[in-house]
């Protein structure tokens, strides 16, 4: 059994930083895709970022160049890193996993079977 949990939310001024985790428990290898979505009040869950089974990260077009993922495969944990974050940044986020999506899906919620709880960020002008 796959378990997610996500830590680092909170709160943070624009133009700030935040560092969030997402810590893997069960069994889960190298042939996982691990991406982070994120769901404003009202809004459609959307992607954010997602790497491949090969490491090579696929970011949404509104955090490129500010956001980071990345994967410590001996700690099991994804990061998100977060910098130059703007209001619209303000979001539940989720990491997700699954071993039987493809490179083009990283992005797409339907293509992950395994979520974590949500972690909040909230972003003040």
């Amino acid at each position: 059994q796959v378990q997610l949990m996500e830590s680092g939310g909170g709160s943070a001024q624009a133009g700030g930083s935040l560092r969030l985790s997402c810590a893997v428990s069960g069994y889960i290898h190298d042939g996982y895709f691990m991406s982070w979505f994120r769901q404003a009040p009202g809004g459609k869950r959307e992607g954010v970022a997602g790497l491949d089974t090969d490491g090579l990260a696929t970011y949404a077009d509104s955090v490129k160049g500010r956001f980071t993922i990345s994967r410590d495969h001996a700690k099991n944990t994804l990061y998100l890193q977060m910098n130059n974050l703007k209001p619209e940044d303000t979001a539940t986020y989720y990491c997700a996993a699954d071993p039987s999506t493809t490179s083009d899906y990283v992005l797409w919620p339907d293509a992950f079977g395994y979520w974590g709880q949500g972690t909040q960020v909230t972003v003040s002008s």
